[in-house]
């Protein structure tokens, strides 16, 4: 009996392989359209509680209390958001703020930058990020960009090399736990 189960077996693997790669080749046709919503100086305490909470998982497993998001305190956002260069957004989805990301434009040739990007822990694995990676890039354009993320965290490298962006060389460690690698995208 088990050797009439194999080929069944082996099929559903085979399906299984196929289907996840037609969703990561068409994520972006399957994900639901988020809205970016430039965040008002009103809305400062929620972006940062937004912030606190999203990557307080990632400063509770690598334990940076130097360069976390989660370790920042509000008065650092406030201070990013009054640059002149810096725009942050809400990304909305179901009608509600999913998480936010911040680009930083100097408009002086320099790359654009995103940091930081989240997505709240309830609303992960839905593909707002890369939604929202795409629209940021509809507005500024879709080259001469640059990022970083923490190397241990193969999800966001997966999702930064989907999109295009390449691998720097440069690794700086942070910790005996955590690494950060750079992305720039031509």
């Amino acid at each position: 009996m088990s050797d009439a189960l194999h080929p069944i077996r082996k099929l559903r693997v085979v399906e299984q392989t196929e289907i996840k790669k037609y969703i990561d080749e068409n994520m972006d046709k399957l994900s639901k359209n988020i809205v970016l919503k430039p965040v008002e100086r009103t809305e400062i305490e929620t972006l940062w509680k937004m912030q606190v909470a999203a990557f307080s998982g990632l400063l509770e497993k690598y334990r940076d209390y130097d360069t976390s998001p989660a370790a920042e305190g509000i008065e650092k956002v406030s201070e990013r958001y009054e640059q002149p260069w810096t725009t942050y957004f809400f990304i909305v989805a179901e009608d509600k703020k999913v998480g936010a990301v911040r680009v930083v434009d100097k408009k002086d040739g320099s790359r654009k930058r995103i940091s930081p990007l989240w997505i709240m822990p309830e609303y992960r694995n839905k593909g707002y990020a890369q939604q929202a990676m795409l629209a940021v890039e509809e507005i500024y354009g879709s080259d001469h960009w640059c990022l970083d993320t923490i190397l241990q965290e193969e999800g966001n490298l997966h999702l930064y090399e989907k999109l295009g962006y390449r691998r720097t060389g440069t690794v700086d460690r942070i910790n005996d736990r955590m690494d950060i690698v750079y992305f720039e995208k031509d």
